[in-house]
């Protein structure tokens, strides 16, 4: 498995991806996503043939191009904390490729491509239930920072950042 950035074409590979992994994550269609990466930074998990298996997009807080409410939550936190951040709008892997650590390798060049970044973060559905991303993401080193009802028993979201250097010590 190779991690790299994205090429163009990826796209359609990406959207099969994504297609297959809603409602872990949003809905978007083929134009849609193409419109999201073009937006963000998008690293690609490949296979060993370089045929996408996952993938991550990243974008900064201020990207006013994208209405997402999840990244204006995550500008309110920078605004409230003064910490710089990369928000993970989303992570996705085929079917075939979960439960190998791909959603790990994943992040892990995340963090080192963003490493100048106080933090990261990310959203989990609550509603709909995704137990298993937030153990993941829990066991990543993320916090909790928040919640948000967006449809009470249909749409809702917990917020989570993770530090991506260890902190400074203070005397």
């Amino acid at each position: 498995m190779t991690i790299r950035p994205y090429d163009e074409s990826d796209l359609s590979a990406l959207h099969r991806i994504n297609v297959a992994c809603v409602p872990a994550v949003g809905q978007a269609t083929e134009k849609e996503m193409a419109e999201i990466i073009a937006l963000s930074t998008c690293l690609v998990a490949t296979s060993q043939d370089d045929m996408p298996i996952g993938f991550i997009t990243l974008l900064p807080p201020g990207t006013a191009a994208y209405a997402s409410p999840n990244l204006r939550c995550f500008e309110d936190y920078v605004a409230h904390t003064r910490k710089t951040l990369i928000y993970v709008d989303r992570i996705a892997l085929s079917p075939d490729a979960r439960s190998q650590r791909i959603g790990e390798a994943l992040y892990e060049s995340a963090f080192q491509h963003f490493a100048s970044c106080d933090e990261i973060g990310c959203e989990v559905n609550v509603e709909p239930p995704n137990p298993g991303s937030h153990r993941f993401h829990k066991r990543l080193g993320f916090l909790e920072i928040g919640e948000q009802v967006f449809e009470p028993s249909l749409k809702s979201v917990r917020y989570y950042s993770r530090p991506l250097s260890p902190p400074i010590a203070t005397s």
